[in-house]
């Protein structure tokens, strides 16, 4: 009788010191970020707008911070009448400006930044996207509507506080074929090494009608003559869209896409040819998403010994909540440390490098009521801090 006791113990403690599996531990909630500044950036009802969606953050050569936004005129929808607007921090993110309108089409949609500095020129680009106010996704997708999802780009030369009137790019950046189009959102990227050094390069997305069915697929444009011109990359798989892309050290391109294929997984992809084509897709199993928008950045190359390090943040949840923010140390490979940003509702984010060592997130909280700023420490992100 105390033999079988014994055992039973034993097997009990067995199960009870097992290694978690990829789901449990993707579940676990984080240690909570330690904050530098926690700041709300938009609130519904302000300057007249029901709500603000779609948040991007960029840091200007000039070291300024520019966080965009959808201003949503009526209501939450993602059509309508629908505004780009933008406030600027010069202070790191402790005070904001007035909201500037950057566009406004009456009571069409204007939306889905994706910035990104030349910084060679300092020029700061931002590709949008453009649609008829009164046609909904799905009007746009089975080509029911009045119009179509067209591509514009705008630009500022004095760091941000004036905008060059939209103009459309549709003929280089968007196939025929092509519905649903959408850039980012969140920041577009500037390559730093190789024969191509200096490219520009915008995730973007896309639906198309493939033998006989509609799929969602990920793709990039990209310009080398500092944004006079675009081109269109290859397609990356299938059953991805919103997505962002970071340089890798060793000259390949790393796409992270919203994912499609079932298993709360957010879909990667990579590019030898600085952006052109694109490999297979798989899943990263490390990083738990509930079909959602999420931002990638580096904010280090590998140098002196150092490891190079790469930001990720999205909701680490099945559902639309806590905002996590993870970092790498190899390449995007595994995602040695994680913080917990905000446990309540949670939804689209951008990241931002600030430099001496600090970043800024602009995310989604509070049911879409809020866009708040943060900023932290990237040592505070160590394991073991």
């Amino acid at each position: 009788m105390l033999h079988r006791q014994q055992l039973l113990l034993f097997l009990v403690i067995m199960v009870l010191t097992l290694p978690c599996s990829a789901e449990e531990n993707s579940l676990k909630s984080p240690a909570p970020l330690d904050p530098v500044i926690r700041r709300i950036v938009f609130e519904r009802g302000e300057s007249g707008y029901h709500s603000f969606r779609i948040p991007a953050l960029l840091t200007t050569s000039q070291g300024t911070l520019l966080a965009f936004a959808e201003g949503r005129k009526n209501n939450l929808k993602d059509s309508g009448d629908i505004d780009l607007v933008l406030k600027r921090s010069q202070d790191r993110g402790k005070t904001w400006s007035d909201l500037s309108v950057i566009w406004n089409d009456g009571e069409n949609t204007c939306g889905n930044p994706c910035p990104v500095v030349d910084q060679s020129t300092g020029r700061i680009w931002l590709p949008l996207t453009w649609n008829h106010g009164k046609d909904h996704a799905n009007q746009i997708k089975d080509q029911s509507g009045r119009d179509t999802r067209r591509v514009y780009m705008s630009y500022s030369d004095d760091d941000g506080v004036t905008w060059k009137q939209p103009y459309e790019i549709s003929k280089s950046t968007k196939k025929p074929e092509w519905t649903w189009y959408a850039t980012g959102p969140g920041n577009g990227i500037q390559l730093t090494r190789g024969k191509l050094k200096g490219r520009l390069v915008i995730p973007c997305d896309h639906n198309a009608s493939l033998q006989g069915k509609v799929v969602r697929r990920s793709h990039a444009i990209f310009s080398d003559d500092h944004g006079k011109t675009w081109e269109l990359s290859e397609p990356i798989g299938e059953k991805t869209n919103e997505c962002a892309v970071v340089e890798l050290s060793d000259g390949r391109l790393l796409m992270n896409m919203r994912s499609y294929h079932g298993e709360n997984r957010r879909a990667i992809s990579y590019s030898s040819d600085s952006g052109k084509t694109w490999s297979d897709v798989t899943l990263d199993q490390s990083l738990i998403d509930p079909v959602c928008q999420a931002s990638l950045i580096r904010v280090r190359f590998p140098s002196a010994g150092k490891p190079g390090q790469i930001l990720f943040s999205n909701p680490a949840s099945k559902k639309r909540e806590k905002m996590v923010v993870r970092l790498s140390e190899d390449e995007g490979r595994t995602w040695i440390a994680a913080r917990l940003v905000a446990s309540g509702s949670a939804a689209y984010s951008s990241l931002a490098e600030m430099g001496d060592g600090e970043t800024g997130l602009l995310y989604e909280r509070s049911g879409y009521r809020t866009i708040e700023f943060v900023s932290f420490k990237l040592a505070s992100l160590q394991p073991g801090s």
